[in-house]
């Protein structure tokens, strides 16, 4: 366990998976207020000696293949504080915003992830996703600091390192994208409480090196379909797996994508509490 005992030591460290994003993490990296751990998943366009090279006090860690947003579990491991910021290489927390959240972490102990309110872009349009969880179903529980939440945007997130690594942080089965259900699933069956919180920001500036749309949803479909395959009781996998089919080429391509990744899907299953899934099923509804 991760403790705060020793008062010289920060807090919070910005874990950052990349690839390929060389220029964006230049420009990000100067804007973190905390220590950073940069994991790099095999990229090809020089990112490791260029950021060692332009900022020699980032704790840069090269995988020698991409593994996805498993890199973050990496960077959760080498950090070694209490609470850990998932800042992308096009994100990063408003200024004086990450210990303001550390603080409401510190101050709700059963509070695991805190999810923060998204700007994009230079023009600061707020992210629809955060109008969604600032609506959430499932109320605010009297020892949270938000609406309860099942689901997370991985760039705009603090969690708490021992809930995280309880939890199996981020694996090797759904990647990216979509990869926060399963781990918003797993810390809330555990007990850990995850909210949004208004009154903290992250910055996103979405890199022009993206997939393209229709790659991205494919992606999506495919995590859609292997979380419910590790998690969701038999109905609502299949329920699931029926979304996936009329939601036309890019669920019949997820579903394809995700065939390969059955074997070590099944070889986690572990089906949900009924407490959790009840609220799945309330924010599907």
């Amino acid at each position: 366990m991760i403790t705060e005992l020793d008062p010289t030591r920060p807090a919070v460290t910005c874990v950052v998976a990349s690839r390929n994003r060389r220029e964006d993490l230049l420009a990000s990296l100067p804007r973190h207020e905390a220590p950073v751990v940069l994991v790099d998943n095999a990229s090809t366009d020089d990112t490791v000696a260029a950021v060692r090279a332009a900022r020699p006090e980032v704790t840069v860690v090269p995988l020698p293949d991409n593994t996805g947003a498993l890199a973050r579990t990496v960077g959760v491991e080498r950090a070694g504080t209490p609470f850990v910021a998932f800042t992308d290489d096009d994100s990063w927390w408003a200024p004086g915003d990450l210990a303001k959240a550390v603080e409401i972490m510190r101050a709700h102990p059963r509070l695991g992830l805190l999810a923060a309110r998204i700007l994009v872009g230079p023009e600061e349009r707020l992210d629809p996703v955060c109008e969604v969880m600032a609506a959430s179903p499932l109320g605010t529980d009297p020892d949270l600091p938000g609406p309860s939440l099942l689901g997370f945007v991985a760039c705009a997130a603090l969690v708490r390192a021992e809930a995280f690594t309880a939890a199996g942080g981020f694996d090797p089965v759904v990647r990216f994208p979509g990869e926060e259900e399963r781990l918003a699933l797993d810390l809330a069956a555990a007990g850990w409480g995850l909210a949004y919180v208004d009154e903290v920001t992250v910055h996103h500036h979405p890199s022009t090196r993206r997939d393209a749309s229709a790659v991205r949803q494919a992606g999506l479909w495919r995590s859609r379909v292997l979380t419910a395959l590790m998690r969701y009781p038999l109905r609502d996998l299949a329920g699931q797996v029926l979304s996936a089919l009329r939601a036309g080429r890019p669920g019949l391509r997820g579903l394809a994508g995700a065939l390969p990744r059955v074997p070590a899907a099944l070889r986690r299953r572990r089906v949900l509490p009924t407490t959790v899934m009840s609220g799945v099923r309330e924010l599907r509804s």
